[in-house]
């Protein structure tokens, strides 16, 4: 009983979906004793397919797994070549600024930002490079309804 008292307790605020990577970049801030990290921006899908929109998310890499699979796709997306993943993205926030170059200078605006957590699959150039494999049953079967119809196909 004290243990659950001593842990700590979080909200995960978390937004799956499918996307493009974009921006893949390493990002060494400014000061003393910050670390650098992979930073890449996702270009989300949302509405139909016949009309497709697009939700631009900064992200921050965090955990092994989703670093080393974004890496792995650095040389594609500077190549231009379409690498769509499934994606899971925590604690999205909106971070104002004011435009100080260009038309929109003065301007204020808001860019969308977030975690990237988790990749369960990419496709390059419309080819399957990866697919993550299941914990266990529970999420087996959460993953198979979140990849719809492309859950089914196996990684090349």
């Amino acid at each position: 009983m004290s243990n659950q008292a001593n842990e700590s307790q979080y909200f995960d605020l978390h937004t799956t979906g499918i996307g493009y990577l974009n921006r893949i970049r390493e990002v060494k801030p400014k000061g003393r004793g910050v670390k650098p990290f992979l930073a890449v921006t996702v270009a989300a899908l949302c509405g139909s397919k016949e009309a497709v929109e697009y939700r631009y998310i900064d992200c921050n890499v965090v955990g092994a797994e989703a670093e080393k699979l974004v890496r792995r796709c650095i040389d594609a997306v500077n190549a231009e070549k379409k690498v769509l993943v499934s994606f899971r993205i925590g604690d999205c926030w909106a971070d104002p600024f004011t435009y100080s170059s260009g038309p929109k200078q003065g301007q204020h605006g808001a860019s969308l930002k977030g975690r990237l957590l988790y990749i369960g699959w990419i496709k390059v150039e419309g080819e399957f490079v990866y697919e993550a494999k299941p914990r266990d049953a529970a999420s087996a079967e959460q993953q198979g309804t979140d990849q719809g119809n492309e859950g089914d196909q196996s990684a090349a």
